[in-house]
Parts: C-alpha cells; structure tokens; sequence
C-alpha cells in the first residue's frame, strides 16, 4: 500500500521518526535527505534561518509532489517534514524519506521531491547574517 506523510511545522524535525514511518518490510531501498542550517551562504557569514510558509497552499503543493513521486517511481512510502520559524546553525530545515523495494526508485523520488520542494513550495526563507543584514531567498 502507497503511504504518505506531510508536517510542516516549527517543530523539531526527527530523522528516528521520518525513518519509521518509511520502514516497511517490502521494502529494501530507503533514502532520507536531511537538509540543514549551514554557516555561510554566498561568501557571507549566516547566524540563523527563519522560514515561513502559507501552509494551506504549501502542503496542496506538497501533495502534488508526492503525487507525481507515486506516478512516476516505484515507491512505497514517502514523507516530506519541513521546519518553520527559526532553525539554528546545524538544524534540521527540511527531512524527505522515501521507501522502495530497490534503491534506485527511492534515489531518484527523493532528489525530485527535494528538487520540486525548492521549486514549487511556498515557503519563504530569511538567513540572519552576521553583520545584521538578511537574505530572503525567493520562492514562488
């Protein structure tokens, strides 16, 4: 049975838990790209993230990834976790997990969910800089 899983939310996102949603005895390939809070970003210094997000619409969107996940891969689970609010330097910002009974599909699903994510999702990032200045990142 195809499962799917969506929390967008400003708590903490756990790897244990994305991990157990997707472990299924039928399947032997599961792939977990974690997204993190790094330190620098076009050459300048980045203190913390704040994201934000229309949810209704982000989560429709998401939907949709997973959707075209399902249609075009041989997948059995997936679940796409993102944070809002503030994420510190080192934090979890976005989980995607995917399940399948070989690698490849569960590979290639998570790079396009993660991928599409960027694209598509509206969810709005600022990086706090260290001289106090930010950074919005564009999104739809």
């Amino acid at each position: 049975m195809k499962t799917s899983e969506i929390y967008i939310g400003d708590n903490d996102l756990s790897i244990d838990k994305a991990y157990a949603f997707i472990n299924d005895n039928s399947s032997g390939g599961n792939c977990i790209f974690i997204g993190t809070a790094r330190d620098i970003n076009k050459g300048k210094m980045v203190e913390k993230l704040f994201f934000e997000s229309y949810e209704a619409m982000a989560k429709n969107e998401i939907d949709k990834i997973i959707k075209h996940c399902f249609d075009l891969y041989d997948i059995k689970k997936i679940g796409i976790y993102h944070r809002t609010g503030t994420v510190n330097l080192g934090d979890k910002a976005v989980i995607i997990a995917v399940s399948s009974k070989h690698r490849d599909a569960a590979f290639q699903a998570c790079r396009f969910a993660i991928d599409k994510l960027k694209e598509n999702v509206p969810i709005w990032k600022k990086e706090y800089l260290d001289d106090g200045s930010y950074w919005v990142g564009s999104r739809p």
